[in-house]
C-alpha cells in the first residue's frame, strides 16, 4: 500500500486589505456571529485534521481560549473547544525546549525538516492556525497545500500580514469560493 503525504492546512481570519491581526495584536474586528454554514465548512475542515501548528506568539492566547470554553458545557463553542484541547498541537520555537501545554510538543529543529517529518508521519492531515510571522514563514517555504482563508468585511489599514517578505511569486489554483450571511467570504486555494 503506498504511503500517503498529509495535507498542511491552513485555517485563517484575514482582513480585506490582507491582515490577520492589527498592529498590536488586535483581533476585535474579526467576524464571530458564524451563521450555521460556516460552522458547518469549519467543522468539516477540522474533521479532517489530527495535528494543529502553532507559532510560539499564538499558543498562549489559542491554548487558554480554548482551555477556557470547555470549562463551560453549554458554551455554544464547546464542541469546537474540545475538538481543539484533543488534537495534538506541535508549537514551532527557537527558544522553549519543553511544553507547558497539555498535548502539545514543541519542535525546535529546522522548519523544513520539521514540516516534512510531520507530513510523513501517519495520520490525517494538519493544519496551521498562526501566528502571523508563523504563517508567513509557511507561505514563504511553500509549506501550505492548502489556503483556507475567511476573508472579514473589515479594511484596518494596517497591521500584521501572513503575506509579508514572500520572495517570489507563487500561483494558486481557486478551488472554492462561498459568501456566508454573516459578511465572511471563504477563498479556499490550493498551490498550482
Amino acid at each position: 500500500m503506498e504511503k500517503t503525504i498529509r495535507k498542511l492546512k491552513l485555517q485563517m481570519q484575514i482582513s480585506v486589505d490582507g491582515y490577520v491581526a492589527g498592529p498590536n495584536g488586535e483581533m476585535d474586528w474579526m467576524v464571530w456571529d458564524w451563521d450555521d454554514e460556516l460552522k458547518k465548512y469549519v467543522e468539516q475542515l477540522t474533521a479532517t485534521i489530527d495535528t494543529i501548528l502553532l507559532g510560539r506568539k499564538m499558543v498562549d492566547g489559542f491554548v487558554s481560549h480554548w482551555a477556557n470554553v470547555i470549562k463551560q458545557p453549554q458554551d455554544p463553542e464547546f464542541t469546537s473547544g474540545k475538538k481543539m484541547m484533543d488534537t495534538p498541537k506541535v508549537v514551532f520555537s527557537k527558544t522553549l525546549k519543553e511544553s507547558h501545554w497539555e498535548n502539545t510538543d514543541i519542535a525546535t529543529g529546522v522548519l523544513e525538516d520539521e514540516i516534512n517529518r510531520l507530513k510523513n508521519q501517519n495520520g490525517k492531515d494538519i493544519i496551521v492556525y498562526g501566528g502571523a510571522s508563523f504563517v508567513s514563514s509557511m507561505i514563504r517555504g511553500g509549506f501550505i497545500d492548502e489556503f483556507h482563508l475567511f476573508i472579514n468585511p473589515v479594511v484596518l489599514g494596517n497591521g500584521m500580514a501572513i503575506f509579508e517578505d514572500i520572495d517570489h511569486a507563487q500561483n494558486l489554483k481557486l478551488v472554492n469560493s462561498k459568501p456566508f450571511d454573516c459578511g465572511i467570504v471563504l477563498l479556499h486555494y490550493e498551490p498550482k
